[in-house]
This record gives structure tokens, C-alpha cells and sequence, in this order.
């Protein structure tokens, strides 16, 4: 018989799930942490950077806050500022932006800014326990902000709401737009992972920047999957974005998501370590613990990769569990099978032996097929159904 304590598998957390990956900066470390957790990952990028050597909008605010300095600099992101130094250094202009922002009030976003701040030869004067830019925009509005010029490093999106609050209390904003996106030059990854979220063979998707929740929104509208794509969010795929920024452009949409309390990398997977299994349906079948995730089943704790088209019999059979499912039913479960009930019985006895135990699912003769429910558990079963 199965053992209902707690079993410390030899498979990571994240083993039989497979997890989307929209980032293009810092995906290989995003997707390493993943797949050390057992993932699987499919990868495409959602946008490109512009690097900022190359950014005329980053050289136009830095000559002008050279010429005017400001009387506060917000800074939102450790890469964003030391990059900005850095290209600033390149245009030949790095002592001097340096040195007027000497001068200058500085507020950090958190730590991790107040670390490149200080790597420049600059102090910052204030910076919130909470990381949070809302935090931020609160202390400066009850400060006062009426005539006051105020540099806002952008990160790679406009802040929604920041900079047209400051401009409503009477600022003049400059904003640094440290990197900027542009849709991806090869467009084929993010159509494959649009028709993945579709067809339901991704578990998760992970966001780290609104452009990229943005721009893969977008191209499902331009290809007429838009509706699909919300479906597929809203119910069966889990939407994981890094903080409350990146996930506005799903939530407009009527996307609910799932977000770390720190807006990190690390607790990202972490969450996803969590949420995923979670989602997992567990049975007990046939004396055994089945708990099904998105490509593969732990049958007792041990890691059994299934097939697409097992899978497929696995979720239908999970939906009825202890009841028979009709072979007709079954065939239209499979994805592209046709009308040939012969499909059915070949997906099947592949799904038998990935399971690597026969007995979790019965053949009933001339009616079709059924978990192995035990008896234990069918009359909860009976009665949920």
C-alpha cells in the first residue's frame, strides 16, 4: 500500500512540469534555476534590448540632466544604474554626470540599487524596506513636489502611474530610459510558445518584465489567439510574474497571477516550487499514490515521464476517477487521433507501461476503461462526483 507521509523524492520539486520562459535578459540563470529544480523549460524571448551604447534616448536625457541638474534622481535598478554609468563613460561623459549627480538627492529602490549607487562614489538618501516604487512615489508626493525637476531611471517599461503623479504635483519629470525593448528580430520562438500555452502543454509561464506580458499578449492578438491564450491563463496555465509592475499588463486583461513576496529571482522558482505541485491531482490507485503534473506522473514518489497522448487518457480518466470512461470519450480526448477507436487501445497500453504498473487502470470489457480507485476512496469520490 501507498504511504501517505511526507516522501523526500529524489527528483527536484519542479520534475514532470514544464514552465515557459519569456525573459531575455538573465533567461539562462531564470532557466537554470528551473530546470535544477527538475523542470522542464521551452524558452523565447519576448523582446530584444537595445543596448544602451547605442540608445540615442539614454545619450538626450544624460546630456540634459548634465546641462540642468535635478533636484531629485530616482534610481529603480542596480543594471539600469551601473549600466547607465557605463555608457555614460563611453560617450566620454562619465565624470561628469557623476559629478552633478553628486549634488543631487538620490532615492533607491532597494538594496540591491543602494549597492550600485554606492559602487559610483554616490550616496543615496533614502530607500524603502519595501522595494516598492509605490512606497517611493508616496514619499515624495507628501514631501511636495511642486517645481521641483526629478530624474526617474526608467527600467525597460514606463512606470504606470509614477511619473504622471509626479507631473500632476507639479514636477518636471525627465525620465532615463536605461534599456529599451523591441520586439524579438526572430519571431518564431514566441509563436511556439503562444501555441504551447494554447494547446495546454505548458504548466507555468514566467513573466519579468510588463513588456514582455505586453508584447506576448500582442502577437496572440495579431494572430487571432488572443481569447485562447486568456482561456488558457485564466484556468489551466500558471501565470507567475517577479512583482505587481510586470504583472499590470495581464491584469488588465482579467489575468490573475501569482507573484513573490520579494520581487527576486529565487523566490520566483521558489513560489513556482510550491504552486505547481500543489496544482497536481493525487489519487490513490490500485494501492498506489498517483499524483499526475503536466508531463509525467509520480507513481509512490518515483518520477514515470508519460507520453503526450497518455497524458491525455491519464487527465481524462483523473476527471471520473473509480468511474468507466467510454473508448469514444477517450478518443476524443486525443489530441489529432481521428475516428479510429484503435488509437485509443495503442495509447493505452503505451500509458500501462510508462506507469510501470498495469493495475492502476482496468479494462472493462466492451465499456471502456477506469482508474483503480481504492475502496477506501470511493465513496468521497462517489459523492464529489
Amino acid at each position: 500500500m501507498y504511504d501517505e507521509r511526507e516522501q523526500s523524492p529524489e527528483h527536484g520539486p519542479l520534475a514532470g512540469f514544464t514552465v515557459g520562459v519569456t525573459a531575455a535578459r538573465r533567461a539562462d540563470e531564470l532557466g537554470a534555476l528551473l530546470e535544477r529544480r527538475g523542470a522542464a523549460v521551452l524558452h523565447a524571448p519576448a523582446l530584444r534590448i537595445v543596448p544602451l551604447s547605442d540608445d540615442s534616448e539614454l545619450l538626450a536625457a544624460t546630456k540634459e540632466i548634465i546641462e540642468r541638474a535635478p533636484d531629485i534622481a530616482v534610481a529603480t535598478t542596480a543594471i539600469g544604474f551601473r549600466g547607465w554609468v557605463e555608457a555614460a563613460d563611453g560617450w566620454g561623459l562619465g565624470e561628469d554626470l557623476l559629478e552633478r549627480l553628486r549634488g543631487v538627492r538620490i532615492l533607491a529602490r532597494g538594496p540591491k540599487v543602494k549597492g550600485a549607487i554606492r559602487a559610483a562614489g554616490l550616496t543615496e538618501e533614502w530607500s524603502p524596506a519595501s522595494e516598492s516604487m509605490a512606497e517611493v512615489l508616496d514619499r515624495l508626493l507628501e514631501e511636495g513636489v511642486d517645481g521641483l525637476l526629478i530624474a526617474v531611471q526608467l527600467h525597460g517599461e514606463p512606470l504606470p502611474g509614477f511619473v504622471e503623479s509626479l507631473r500632476a504635483g507639479g514636477a518636471e519629470v525627465v525620465g532615463v530610459p536605461v534599456y529599451r525593448w523591441l520586439p524579438p528580430e526572430d519571431i518564431g520562438p514566441v509563436d511556439r510558445m503562444i501555441d504551447a500555452l494554447v494547446a495546454r502543454t505548458l504548466d507555468a509561464v514566467t513573466f519579468t518584465s510588463a513588456p514582455a506580458a505586453a508584447s506576448l499578449l500582442s502577437r496572440a492578438e495579431e494572430r487571432g489567439l488572443l481569447d485562447d491564450l486568456l482561456a488558457a491563463l485564466g484556468h489551466d496555465v500558471l501565470p507567475a510574474c517577479v512583482g505587481p509592475v510586470t504583472a499590470l499588463p495581464l491584469q488588465a486583461r482579467g489575468v490573475d497571477t501569482v507573484q513573490p513576496e520579494r520581487f527576486r529571482l529565487g523566490p520566483l522558482v521558489q513560489l513556482l516550487c510550491r504552486e505547481l505541485p500543489s496544482r497536481a491531482r493525487t489519487l490513490p490507485v490500485a494501492g498506489h499514490r498517483v499524483e499526475i503534473r503536466g508531463h509525467a506522473v509520480l507513481v509512490d514518489g518515483g518520477l514515470r515521464p508519460v507520453p503526450p497522448a497518455g497524458m491525455s487518457l491519464l487527465r481524462a480518466l483523473s476527471r471520473k476517477p473509480g468511474w468507466v470512461v467510454s473508448r469514444a470519450e477517450l478518443l476524443r480526448a486525443l489530441p489529432g487521433s481521428g475516428r479510429d477507436e484503435h488509437a485509443v487501445e495503442t495509447a493505452m497500453a503505451r500509458l500501462r507501461t510508462a506507469l510501470g504498473a498495469p493495475k492502476l487502470i482496468q479494462t472493462v470489457v466492451k465499456r471502456g476503461y477506469r482508474l483503480a480507485l481504492d475502496p477506501a476512496a470511493d465513496t468521497k469520490y462517489d459523492a464529489a462526483v
